[in-house]
């Protein structure tokens, strides 16, 4: 009776429960994706309909399979280009900003912290919209690859400062103070103190500037200039609407793929970094012991 009273009293103190309700919602988030999977590898034209194992949709079909499709392949592309692009240009610049905004304490630096978080809390149509407006009324900005990246960057600073600063605010400025009373320029401080710090922020923020990117569809659509420009979430919209064939299913699972294998690597370089840095702090206690010995 104790034990049946102790439960309703605190049913989540249960692990055998709160491990069921994670497995229910790791098939919940996971199952409609492997069907869809699962479904690329369909035989027949039907996506709902299973008509046997074939590799056709991939390589098989020489008009309409991933392999062969101009339209399927251009928009995989088209998709790593501005995940590219997007890294190489809203990282560095993220990067700048979350020190920049860190290191100031002047008039003016609390509102511009919180015009940082605009991009977060604007629904995407909204931004999408007036970017449009920016682009075609202000700067004449040709739609297509170009107005895409500028989009996609426009809304992935903001991640890269907020995961930035959260690792600027937990490392402190003594670092680079300390680096400064060596010897260091300021620029030799940031690159040879803080940066090796910062850099498993850095990465994530590729990891997650990267997810962004090939994820995005209110935007890039929006600065798209038609078929050759279209990216794998503006192809899956426009195709599943008509006639689609489990193409667009291997179409969505190589994206999957590639998501999956950059979480991954982002794994690895953690867990390289933290024994790394694991190593580093037990070399440094190990002299500090010698010494005072």
């Amino acid at each position: 009776m104790r034990a049946v009273r102790d439960w309703f009293a605190n049913p989540w103190g249960q692990p055998r429960l709160l491990g069921a309700f994670t497995w229910l919602y790791m098939a919940w988030s996971i199952v409609p994706v492997g069907i869809a999977i699962l479904f690329s590898f369909n035989n027949g034209r039907s996506r709902s309909v299973w008509q046997g194992f074939s590799t056709r949709w991939w390589w098989g079909d020489p008009n309409n399979s991933v392999l062969h499709d101009p339209t399927l392949r251009g928009a995989i592309e088209q998709s790593l280009r501005l995940a590219g692009l997007d890294m190489i240009v809203a990282v560095p610049l993220g990067v700048g900003l979350a020190v920049g905004l860190t290191r100031w304490r002047g008039y003016g630096a609390r509102p511009v912290n919180y015009l940082m978080l605009f991009p977060l809390v604007t629904p995407e149509i909204v931004m999408a919209v007036s970017l449009l407006l920016v682009f075609s009324l202000l700067y004449s900005i040709p739609f297509g690859t170009e107005a895409q990246a500028l989009g996609q960057v426009t809304f992935s600073i903001s991640y890269v400062v907020i995961i930035v600063r959260g690792r600027l605010l937990s490392i402190g400025p003594e670092y680079e103070e300390a680096a400064r009373d060596l010897g260091a320029s300021q620029l030799g401080a940031f690159r040879l103190a803080l940066l090796p710090l910062l850099w498993p922020a850095v990465f994530a923020s590729f990891i997650v500037v990267f997810a962004l990117s090939i994820d995005d569809f209110v935007v890039t659509a929006y600065m798209s200039a038609g078929q050759s420009t279209q990216t794998v979430p503006i192809l899956i919209y426009s195709s599943v609407r008509g006639t689609a064939t489990p193409a667009l299913n291997a179409v969505a699972t190589v994206m999957v793929v590639i998501t999956l294998l950059s979480v991954g690597l982002a794994y690895v370089v953690y867990r390289w970094s933290a024994r790394k840095q694991a190593a580093t702090t037990s070399n440094a206690l190990n002299e500090i012991a010698a010494l005072e010995v």
